[in-house]
């Protein structure tokens, strides 16, 4: 039923909670995790130009190793990983890499305690709102 799952992160900590459920859902399955990075550049509209290419750099770097990372954890436990970078709108381009890798689920962390931010559009929010693909969210509020 599931051979391509994506677990979008965002760096955080949180990711080793959602990747629990992802590896307990790939276990006994041909599964490809695909782990996707968004650099938000919805940051670039109030920076001046002259700082976007070094900004841009430091977010792509972050950006590998947070896919790297979750990657490593992913093959650790026999799963078979794509990786992306990836940049613009996360809920957006979170929605594309769906609907173009032909990903039939996604795994993602909430933070579901935030009722008002969840409320206005969290990124998790959006991504069930919008995904063509069924999204398990876990709640990675402390």
């Amino acid at each position: 039923m599931y051979s391509d799952i994506l677990v979008p992160t965002d760096g955080s900590e949180s990711v080793k909670q959602v990747l629990e459920h992802t590896v307990d859902i790939a276990e006994g399955r041909d599964v490809t995790a695909h782990v996707l990075y968004v650099v938000d550049d919805r940051a670039f509209l109030a920076m001046d130009d002259e700082m976007h290419d070094e900004v841009l750099e430091n977010l792509r770097a972050e950006g590998q190793a947070a896919v790297s990372t979750v990657q490593k954890a992913l093959e650790a436990e026999g799963i078979e990983v794509s990786t992306a970078i990836s940049r613009g709108d996360p809920a957006d381009r979170i929605v594309s890499y769906v609907e173009e890798a032909g990903i039939d689920l996604v795994t993602m962390g909430t933070h579901a305690g935030e009722y008002e931010k969840n409320m206005l559009g969290s990124t998790s929010q959006k991504v069930v709102t919008k995904s063509p693909a069924p999204v398990l969210t876990v709640d990675v509020s402390e």
